[in-house]
């Protein structure tokens, strides 16, 4: 992929990201560092084909988003891509069941039930499913968002800043989930951090800055030694 974004603004065109350019293999785990502004969600969302870039093309699992148009990148998504925000996006009336089993009955699955029940065990909430969002502690609740976006078994995990609301030690612990998960599953997983410990325990860092990719550095102890 190579990709540019800009935007209009009370003072021109206003460039978010300039020529940005890597591929990622399946599998990996990529972390996204840089200052704030630098463009890193802007950029997930252009991998996520929630936002088309203004010029250059993102391919996922073989398909240029550029060429879909927004159902065709909607369904895409819904097949093989999940989302993990720091804010958590759970559906304050769902149960953390109901939560899980979201995107599986939206995209039809027959076992929503069993598949969920199975991979709240997995993420330690077995106890805790009937809850609804507001009974659940940020680390509960970021476990449950995890739980739903592996639900769907996806191709690439998306997360951005997702231990933001957490404290050091819950966040620690729901990274060791998504990392456990990334590496059980063979996902490849798309990581926004501004923490630089978290971005070492993946396989790659990409450096933003102003909108430039200033660097791209693979980490010599990768999940094996995680």
């Amino acid at each position: 992929m190579q990709v540019s974004k800009q935007v209009s603004s009370p003072d021109g065109s206003l460039t978010i990201l300039s020529e940005v350019s890597f591929g990622i293999d399946a599998g990996e785990s990529v972390a996204v560092v840089g200052p704030s502004g630098a463009g890193k969600s802007t950029l997930l969302a252009l991998l996520a084909g929630l936002d088309l870039p203004t010029s250059g093309h993102v391919e996922l699992n073989g398909a240029n988003l550029s060429e879909l148009d927004e159902d065709g990148r909607a369904m895409m998504r819904a097949d093989s891509v999940g989302f993990v925000f720091q804010s958590f996006h759970l559906v304050p009336s769902l149960n953390a069941l109901e939560n899980v089993m979201l995107p599986l009955e939206l995209a039809g699955a027959g076992n929503a039930r069993s598949r969920s029940r199975q991979i709240i065990e997995q993420v330690g909430l077995e106890d805790r499913w009937r809850h609804y969002p507001a009974q659940l502690s940020g680390g509960e609740k970021q476990r449950v968002a995890i739980a739903r976006a592996f639900a769907i078994e996806p191709t690439v995990l998306f997360a951005d800043e997702p231990t933001g609301n957490l404290d050091s030690r819950t966040g620690t612990n729901v990274m060791e989930l998504m990392f456990d998960l990334n590496r059980n599953s063979s996902t490849t997983l798309m990581l926004v951090t501004h923490d630089h410990s978290l971005a070492k325990r993946c396989d790659r860092v990409l450096s933003l800055d102003a909108g430039c990719l200033v660097s791209d550095s693979t980490i010599s102890d990768s999940k094996a030694s995680a």
